[in-house]
């Protein structure tokens, strides 16, 4: 095995991966089945996500899982599942989520119950229902991974209408850092991973509308590419890795350093 491979490598790791089957997931997931990890995705369509899986088992191991991870009932049936079939699990990515936006003035409460269960409560009830699994993959030398997806309207506040998705990512945020402090001990690292501009299906209608502005705005000028998303995650999860936890990564191109917004 060359240094790299050492540092970088994943091969035969078990990994799970919510929101799996499209958008920032699913560039995550092809990541690591190329990367020749055991991939488990999850999505609530289980069509798109049975399709997917069987897209990526050609050149890798990919298996679906479909559930609902919007209650605590679909998380821990989504844990149980996986325990069926792997007696560990070395890295779970919480990326399932949600959007809405509507003006202040009609921005409905029921938004408020919708994104915050997803964003945020999945991301809690996972980790805590999968627990025995993420230890049982634990040592001092090779801690198990949360990776949690964020963005970086969790860091600086949106142009968007879009007030319980930003307040929910800047809790993801906080809740890794918490995360982190209770779950070192067990040898388990918690980091959250926060997006700019990927073309996604949550982002496809804003970069339909905003594209050329959204890049002009960004210093690096350009929208993430799948390998930028698939880069930050393998690292988080490889042993170059291992030594970061409570993080929040920015990964938008220099977006969340500018003045302005979009």
């Amino acid at each position: 095995m060359s240094y790299l491979d050492d540092l970088f490598g994943i091969k035969d790791k078990v990994a799970l991966v919510t929101g799996g089957s499209r958008g920032i997931g699913l560039m995550i997931a092809e990541g690591f089945v190329a990367a020749g990890a055991k991939v488990y995705i999850s999505a609530r369509k289980a069509e798109v996500c049975d399709a997917q899986a069987a897209r990526l088992s050609k050149t890798g191991f990919c298996v679906s899982l479909p559930a609902d991870v919007s209650t605590q009932q679909g998380c821990e049936a989504l844990a149980a599942t996986l325990r069926t079939r792997e007696a560990r699990l070395d890295i779970l990515v919480n990326n399932a989520g949600a959007n809405w936006g509507a003006p202040l003035e009609s921005f409905p409460d029921s938004a408020w119950d919708k994104v915050l269960a997803l964003n945020v409560k999945s991301v809690f009830h996972l980790t805590r229902a999968l627990l025995p699994e993420l230890e049982k993959a634990a040592t001092k030398e090779h801690p198990a991974r949360v990776i949690n997806i964020g963005s970086i309207d969790g860091l600086r506040a949106p142009e968007m209408d879009t007030y319980s998705y930003s307040a929910s990512k800047a809790a993801v945020h906080h809740l890794s850092r918490v995360l982190a402090q209770k779950l070192a001990p067990k040898h388990i690292t918690v980091n959250a991973i926060a997006p700019g501009p990927f073309e996604s299906k949550m982002m496809h209608e804003t970069l339909e509308k905003f594209h050329d502005y959204i890049v002009a705005s960004c210093p690096l000028k350009r929208i993430g590419e799948p390998s930028d998303m698939a880069g930050i995650a393998i690292y988080l999860a490889s042993r170059a890795g291992a030594y970061l936890t409570g993080a929040v990564i920015p990964v938008d191109g220099g977006i969340s350093t500018w003045k302005g917004s979009w």
